[in-house]
Parts: structure tokens; sequence; C-alpha cells
């Protein structure tokens, strides 16, 4: 079995509004969360409670991600500025 090699050149990764994006996302996670949350009797009673856990660890990890980005961002800052 040969092993693949790229015929072609990776393309350059999109930069775009990226703290946005996450934040955007992380807020809808929370959102659904709470909506979500007055119907935690029905979720229970129908075996989908982890219907709710999931957009709550999605808001949790949202916030991680929140960080992540707002430091990648400002090393990238960084980096130009020193250019």
């Amino acid at each position: 079995m040969a092993k693949w090699t790229p015929q072609h050149e990776a393309p350059e990764p999109l930069e775009g509004p990226v703290v946005a994006t996450i934040t955007g996302g992380t807020i809808l996670w929370f959102v659904l969360f709470l909506v979500q949350l007055p119907f935690y009797g029905w979720f229970d009673d129908h075996g989908h409670l982890w219907w709710l856990w999931t957009c709550l660890a999605g808001g949790g990890l949202g916030l991680i991600g929140i960080w992540y980005v707002r430091k990648r961002d400002a090393a990238i800052k960084r980096s130009e500025a020193v250019r």
C-alpha cells in the first residue's frame, strides 16, 4: 500500500471573527439550556435528560473556547505588531 502524498499546496487557513463566532455559539448553548430547563420533568420522564446536560456542557466548553480564542487573537496581534 503506497503512502498518500498531497499533490497540491494546502490552502491558507480562513481567518474571520473567531471570538465573535465562539461567543455567539456559547450564548446559543446557554440559551438552549435555559429554554429546556422548565421542561426538566418531561425530559426526565422520557429519558431525554441528556439533552439538557449537553446544552450546559456546550456552554461550559464554550467559555473555555472564548478564553482560548481571545488569548490566540491577542498573540496574533502581538506577533503582527512586532513585525
